[in-house]
């Protein structure tokens, strides 16, 4: 789903271009297996960000998983496993109790506390300071729709460390505990006390933390980034998880057309996947004849998106013409070659929550005419259609779209960029359409694209229906009662319309069988769970 808020994208990233250094790699290594050997990981999208509080893109999330801990994990779907938390519990559903790992530390050897998971949720809750994790506490007391505290308020009421490996924390009402564990437990990154507290707010993302953080707390210490090429990886041998049993990890970073023969070479032992480094289903046949590697294909939560700019778009009709104008069949046809899904809104089939009941829009370029016709669409304007580069499954199903507005008389104009760029064209609304993939999690709230403050609203829909049933959903505690909600919400975002979900495509996961334990795994935002455990073969 990407680096600052609704700011400067990218500035941190420019400093780290000083550490440019190329990097070798031999494509044999690992195959050896033992603890000392290095795994290369093959990506494609490079991190937005390196600010553990401030990425909305899943390449930076997934970097700064390998250093990085979260309170829980999920492994699968609503299933959560200890990180830096023993558990979350509430009695009520409104008081929550996190107990911590008493024996974590961070990698200068500093004690992890109860201190530092308050000054993240502060740090995050905090006016001055830039985040895409605002959406994840607004349940919280005393905080806004954003996440924000008042002007001059610098602490969330009721957030306390009675003592060290215990926090406590309110929410506003009671809220599915789920929601609690999967938002707050594995979305919020905890951030060194000890390292930032003498940095103002407004400055953390400015800061040499934020570039490439040096205090970690997980199975792997950051040691370089070269940018657009490669991010390095040391083992962090005091993990209070056990010390992990691959010493070094590079994740190499390239076009995904590059990953197959990479992974034949053994340049690479596996893809990230999770729709950064996904290996074309162009080339999933040759891929799955490799005797060295395991292939399999999983269904996933993510999905790719053209999100229209309501501004230019101002009545729904035109954007529903717009969606009845494009043939996301033949996405998933011709380029995703049967391996993925259309659905309408944010949820996969892969979602509890999907109303199945809700016909998608079905592909009409008659009715698409007729309904921009009628709204008034002046159809010798200028449509400036923004297309991120990277994703070549993606850059291709922009040539489908084009073909299909074209064929209804539409004069659009795209213009491609880098991922980061694009975001930033996107968070200024400097677009008329942007594509982009997302992906969310298992619990519905999806306030951050929906919601008129959602932090990644790039669309400027503002809708107080919409608003007051993600309000209504997020702090309902029963879940039959969230799906009531929920479906009443993808009626309504389907009617509205300021984003359209192309298609959700599967995920290949492809991994060297000298890899015993690790990979992408079917749900693949689980996939860094237990990665202090992964292993190659005949290691210890």
């Amino acid at each position: 789903m990407s680096a600052r808020t609704t700011y400067r994208l990218g500035a941190g990233l420019a400093a780290i271009g000083l550490l440019v250094i190329p990097t070798a790699c031999t494509g044999n290594a690992g195959s050896s297996g033992g603890g000392g050997d290095t795994l290369y990981v093959g990506t494609v999208n490079p991190p937005a960000s390196f600010n553990p509080i401030n990425q909305s893109d899943v390449g930076g999330q997934f970097a700064v998983r390998f250093a990085m801990d979260t309170l829980l994990d999920q492994p699968e779907p609503l299933k959560f496993v200890p990180k830096l938390a023993e558990s979350i519990e509430s009695k009520d559903n409104k008081t929550f109790t996190v107990k911590l790992h008493a024996g974590a530390k961070w990698s200068d050897g500093q004690p992890i506390t109860a201190k530092d998971v308050v000054y993240t949720i502060n740090l995050i809750a905090n006016r001055e300071s830039l985040t895409t994790l605002g959406g994840n506490v607004t349940a919280l007391t005393g905080v806004d729709a954003t996440g924000k505290l008042p002007k001059g308020q610098t602490a969330v009421p009721g957030l306390t460390a009675p003592d060290d490996t215990t926090v406590v924390f309110t929410t506003k009402t009671p809220v599915d505990p789920n929601y609690v564990k999967e938002m707050i437990g594995t979305k919020v990154v905890i951030m060194p006390e000890h390292t930032l507290a003498k940095t103002a707010p407004a400055q953390i993302d400015d800061s040499k933390f934020a570039q490439l953080p040096d205090v970690t707390s997980g199975p792997y210490k950051f040691t370089k980034y070269t940018q657009n090429a490669s991010i390095e990886y040391a083992a962090n041998p005091d993990y209070y998880g056990g010390a992990p049993k691959i010493a070094k990890l590079i994740m190499k970073i390239m076009p995904a057309s590059n990953l197959a023969g990479e992974l034949q070479t053994g340049s690479i032992m596996m893809n990230s996947g999770g729709g950064i480094g996904n290996i074309p289903f162009q080339d999933l046949k040759t891929v799955q004849g490799f005797k060295d590697v395991n292939t399999k294909v999983n269904p996933t939560i993510g999905f790719q998106t053209i999100q229209f700019n309501v501004k230019t778009f101002a009545d729904p009709r035109m954007r529903a013409g717009l969606a009845h104008a494009i043939n996301r069949k033949q996405i998933v046809d011709e380029l995703l070659l049967g391996n993925g899904e259309v659905i309408d809104g944010p949820y996969t089939s892969q979602s509890p929550f999907l109303d199945k009941s809700l016909k998608t829009f079905s592909y009409d370029p008659a009715l698409a005419k007729k309904l921009l016709t009628e709204a008034g669409w002046d159809f010798s304007r200028k449509i400036n259609f923004v297309v991120p580069t990277g994703n070549k499954i993606r850059e291709r199903s922009a040539d489908i779209l084009l073909q299909n507005f074209k064929a209804i008389g539409l004069n659009v104009v795209q213009t491609n960029y880098d991922f980061p760029t694009t975001l930033a064209k996107a968070r200024a609304k400097d677009h008329d359409m942007v594509l982009m993939g997302l992906t969310f999690n298992i619990d519905p709230d999806v306030s951050n694209m929906y919601s008129s403050t959602g932090s990644f609203n790039l669309t400027g829909y503002n809708s107080p229906e919409s608003d007051k049933l993600l309000l209504a959903g997020k702090s309902e505690a029963k879940t039959d009662a969230r799906h009531k909600i929920y479906n009443q919400l993808q009626a309504l975002w389907q009617a509205d319309m300021p984003v359209l979900t192309l298609y959700s495509d599967h995920a290949v996961a492809a991994t060297s069988k000298s890899v015993a334990v690790g990979g992408a795994t079917p749900f693949w935002p689980g996939t860094v769970a237990n990665v202090g455990q992964w292993a190659f073969e005949g290691a210890n």
